[in-house]
């Protein structure tokens, strides 16, 4: 498997470009890591953030399993979509 292969396949199983999906990675990340502050805050003062990453959490699990995935350009058009729910 060649280095750029192992920057690729992924990206281009969903039908994005290697720049596309780390912006869609990231876009997953940010809230992801205020989710896991909130609940780290939690832990120690329950008063608080009681509801900010379980809340967090559902929002980003149906952005990820509502995504469409695009058809690569160079792909065949009669391939089956094929998407794999991690980023």
């Amino acid at each position: 498997m060649s280095l750029k292969t192992l920057f690729t396949e992924h990206p281009d199983a969903v039908g994005e470009s290697y720049f596309e999906h780390m912006g869609v990675a990231l876009s997953f990340a940010g809230p992801l890591l205020a989710a896991g502050l909130a609940a780290l805050v939690h832990a120690f003062l329950p008063f608080l953030c009681v509801t900010t990453a379980s809340v967090t959490v559902k929002r980003l699990y149906a952005r990820m399993t509502n995504r469409t995935p695009r058809v690569a350009s160079h792909a065949p058009v009669d391939r089956m979509l094929e998407w794999d729910p991690v980023i």
